[in-house]
């Protein structure tokens, strides 16, 4: 018995230790006096330079100490898919608890959908009118950090209210301070119940000494660089359908070859309207850009959940280039630069043309538990001093303490004072004033945005291995364009096949469809890809036979 007792206690003490072990909330030795709870994708270094910032800036206005009870899970995909079903836990709650009504599939997928139709039953109507005058809440206060679009779709769920910064410092949101719209990029929501923080663009890192064991010596600067058959296993990429940041590189890549081809087709066909022009570069791009993501995919070393894995990677030369986000190259090509007593062993390039800049926007979520000091965070990071943080060198006046972030505020005035430009890690680097060549057009693809990042995953990821094979026997029979047409025949994902029939199969409340989808589509995929490799090896074998 006295043994069972002590190894009772010792598996009470595993349990326990975490809990005990765990730091309180503490300032300056003591309790603080509020706390908010903040979920993000951020990185440490992101959180530990906001945390304390907010900090200093809350204590100095309010006499009161705060401290951020920062909640990370993952990136913005896997944040998204928790916080709704956190919400629709505590909607259920609401609905058979302290309403007592009977739960049903119509209410459950009724009262977060912003597109209900007139005829849709009642039922369902009724509760997306309780869920939007209620303050259901998963327990979290803001949202701070990912890409725009999974804001926009919190926010038509109704998970995301209306901040009051926008009224309480009007003239924070100025065209010549913080633009509603740049580029074709919307910087805020038209109801506050988002707003952009920080700017966030992509490229490509690349290892100069990968490159140079590889035979390639110009250094990529275009995205289709990443197509050179020579780089097979040596690409680093993220899951779109897990990193929507990277699948907004994707599309971004796909919103190029729309314009290159709309500048092309106006070469040729100078009388044919507008729209008819529109609807046809739209329709030959989307296939475009998919094909050279296809070849990009080809590839790739892997296809990782995380989107700061392929810059450590690239990093450390286990692969030569990788698609990422623009801080994350800069900071990476920065660290092996200070290291190097050469040249630097990294480089970073946002292609011409081929990208725009984008928010990462904070927002308040529904039933926040703190609800005014959220207010006072996002006032925070909007601010002066807040803004600082993101490219100021750290250990500088009003900079951060400890790490240097490498990102770009979203605050037009931020680039115009010659005291602070002086004290960034990116002097001169001004996205207002590059004017970029690529104009974002959310007619064309946001649509679709959640089609197009299954569509590469299913094309490129699933299946990798037969995209592989096919790729290498085409590049070693020359790349005949017979088989290559077979390899790159993306008919059953045209666009208006994404509009027609993938679209509404994949938001079909039966969730079994989509599995039905990819494997269908999968099953395509690699048909064609063994063609491919089958034609390729025959044209092969006969050159050699010749």
């Amino acid at each position: 018995m006295l043994q069972r007792a002590l190894i009772l206690a010792a598996l009470v003490g595993i349990v326990a230790l975490p809990f005990v072990l765990r730091p309180s909330h503490r300032a300056e030795g003591g309790r603080t006096d509020d706390t908010l709870v903040i979920i993000t994708p951020h990185n440490e270094a992101i959180r530990h330079e906001f945390a304390r910032g907010f900090a200093q800036w809350y204590r100095e206005r309010t006499g009161r100490t705060v401290a951020i009870d920062w909640r990370v899970i993952g990136g913005t995909s896997e944040i998204s898919r928790f916080l709704e079903s956190e919400y629709v836990a505590s909607f259920r709650l609401l609905w058979t608890g302290r309403m007592k009504r009977p739960w049903s599939l119509e209410v459950q997928a009724g009262f977060a959908n912003a597109r209900l139709s007139a005829d849709a039953p009642a039922e369902a109507r009724e509760a997306r009118e309780v869920f939007l005058a209620s303050d259901v809440s998963c327990g979290i206060d803001l949202f701070f950090g990912g890409g725009s679009y999974d804001f926009i779709q919190q926010a038509e769920a109704g998970r995301l209210v209306p901040t009051r910064v926008v009224e309480n410092h009007p003239d924070w949101f100025r065209p010549d301070v913080m633009p509603a719209v740049f580029a074709g990029e919307p910087f805020r929501d038209s109801q506050s119940r988002w707003i952009g923080n920080v700017l966030s663009s992509y490229g490509i890192l690349y290892n100069r000494d990968a490159l140079t064991r590889l035979g390639i010596e110009n250094e990529p600067m275009h995205w289709s660089d990443l197509a050179d058959p020579r780089l097979v296993g040596q690409v680093a990429l993220s899951d779109p359908t897990k990193s929507s940041s990277i699948a907004k590189a994707f599309e971004n890549l796909i919103q190029q070859q729309m314009q290159i081809r709309l500048a092309a087709l106006r070469r040729e066909l100078p009388g044919a309207s507008v729209e008819v022009l529109e609807r046809r570069a739209v329709a030959e791009g989307w296939i475009a850009g998919l094909q050279l993501l296809q070849r990009i995919g080809a590839n790739a070393r892997y296809f990782t959940d995380s989107s700061q894995k392929p810059p450590i990677d690239v990093a450390q030369g286990d692969c030569a280039a990788g698609i990422c986000i623009d801080f994350y190259g800069r900071s990476q090509a920065e660290v092996a630069a200070l290291r190097s007593k050469s040249r630097p062993r990294l480089g970073f390039i946002s292609p011409p043309g081929g990208t725009v800049s984008s928010v990462d926007p904070i927002a308040i979520l529904r039933g926040a538990p703190h609800r005014e000091v959220a207010e006072a965070c996002i006032e925070f990071t909007l601010s002066p001093e807040g803004q600082k943080l993101w490219n100021l060198r750290p250990g500088t006046p009003g900079g951060p303490e400890r790490f240097a972030l490498r990102r770009l505020p979203v605050r037009r005035d931020f680039y115009k004072d010659a005291a602070v430009d002086a004290l960034r890690s990116d002097p001169g680097v001004n996205p207002y004033a590059e004017g970029e060549a690529l104009v974002y057009r959310p007619t064309w693809t946001a649509g679709v945005f959640r089609e197009m990042a299954f569509i590469i995953r299913v094309m490129a990821l699933d299946c990798h291995g037969e995209l592989v094979d096919a790729w290498r026997a085409l590049d070693r029979a020359g790349m005949p364009a017979d088989a290559l047409a077979v390899m790159q025949d993306l008919s059953l994902v045209s666009y208006d096949r994404v509009n027609e029939v993938i679209r509404p199969r994949l938001r079909a409340k039966n969730k079994v469809e989509e599995l039905k989808l990819a494997r269908e589509l999968g099953d395509a995929f690699r048909a064609n890809y063994r063609e491919a490799k089958r034609m390729a090896e025959q044209r092969g074998a006969v050159a050699v036979n010749r």
